[in-house]
């Protein structure tokens, strides 16, 4: 399965490093276009390719939003996305440390509406990139102590997919539930949200 990314920050770029590590192929965009990419390329290696957001989104098999989230309507043309797995990595904030609220509603249930043919998965969105670079590999952690990843849809088999890159990467999956309250509890402001959990911890927060 190859892997989409688009936005190339600090927590883009680290889930591209450890997307290839665990042996995933991936593509990458983002706002300034494939050239800015050619060091990040140079670094992954021949399991990572670039292009422009809609190439990226073509060619992915899954993929991954992580961009601001004011930057989401209308990044892609909805067909481009027809039946993919569209992870939204997305939070929504209205300024710094903010978390927006939109009207009751979950971020990802916007993203929902805005890309009505995507199967749409709300994870990948609660922890720190430098936790998220290094914790899936600490030498000698037993399961009951791996950090959690959650994941909140109403593909059932969305989340499925989701879950086994997760695994993948040497995290524990954790099920939050439908679109909109489990991803309520991982948007900012909800108590999954940059608090890194392992499983027992998560499902007690739950």
């Amino acid at each position: 399965m190859r892997t989409g990314i688009i936005g190339t920050g600090r927590i883009g770029s680290t889930l591209a490093r450890i997307l290839v590590a665990a042996g995933h192929q991936v593509v990458l965009a983002n706002a300034r276009g494939p050239r800015s990419l050619a060091p990040l390329l140079a670094e992954l290696g021949p399991g990572a390719a670039a292009g422009r957001p809609v190439e990226a989104a073509g060619q992915a098999d899954l993929l991954v939003l992580m961009v601001p989230f004011a930057t989401v309507r209308g990044l892609l043309p909805p067909h481009v996305v027809q039946d993919k797995v569209l992870v939204d990595a997305t939070n929504a904030f209205n300024g710094p440390g903010a978390a927006a609220d939109p009207s009751g509603r979950g971020s990802s249930e916007l993203v929902a509406e805005w890309y009505p043919g995507a199967r749409v998965v709300k994870s990948l969105n609660t922890m720190y990139f430098e936790t998220l670079a290094v914790a899936g590999t600490v030498p000698g952690r037993q399961p009951s102590e791996r950090l959690a990843h959650f994941t909140a849809g109403d593909d059932a088999k969305a989340k499925e997919i989701v879950a086994g890159i997760i695994t993948d990467l040497g995290f524990v999956p954790v099920d939050t539930g439908p679109l909109h309250s489990g991803g309520i509890l991982q948007q900012p402001g909800g108590p999954l949200y940059n608090r890194p959990l392992t499983e027992a911890q998560a499902l007690a927060w739950i």
